[in-house]
């Protein structure tokens, strides 16, 4: 069964970057689709970015477009997004997921189309 792990989640300043990991050790991860979500205390679950499955197209949710860059390493175990000009507001655990089905390809960010959940990585973004 495809187990996801998280990695690289930190403390950072406004205005910083980091780069989080999402691995599943022996699977091809380039077979679905990985999308990341977070969640901060007290707020819904947020859809953040989609790297789709066959053709790798991306979605962003509106708050981090132009901020956030999600992509696959070329071996496809690894899918990372990379975080820059970080807010405070961008503070929550980061959790990366995959929809095996291909269900989310019309609704990326309905979290319920996705199969297997990772524990998350906390970002905290403060001065």
């Amino acid at each position: 069964q495809l187990r996801l792990v998280e990695s690289g989640g930190g403390s950072v300043q406004p205005g910083g970057s980091l780069t989080l990991s999402c691995e599943a050790t022996g699977f091809n991860l380039g077979r679905y689709t990985i999308g990341w979500f977070r969640q901060a205390p007290g707020k819904e679950r947020e859809g953040v970015a989609v790297i789709f499955d066959r053709d790798n197209t991306i979605a962003y949710g509106d708050s981090v477009k132009g901020r956030f860059t999600i992509y696959r390493d070329n071996a496809n175990t690894t899918v990372s997004l990379r975080m820059s000009n970080l807010k405070p507001e961008d503070t929550a655990t980061y959790v990366c997921a995959a929809d095996e089905a291909a269900l989310s390809r019309y609704y990326p960010f309905r979290h319920s189309l996705y199969d297997y959940w990772g524990q998350g990585t906390q970002v905290t973004v403060s001065s």
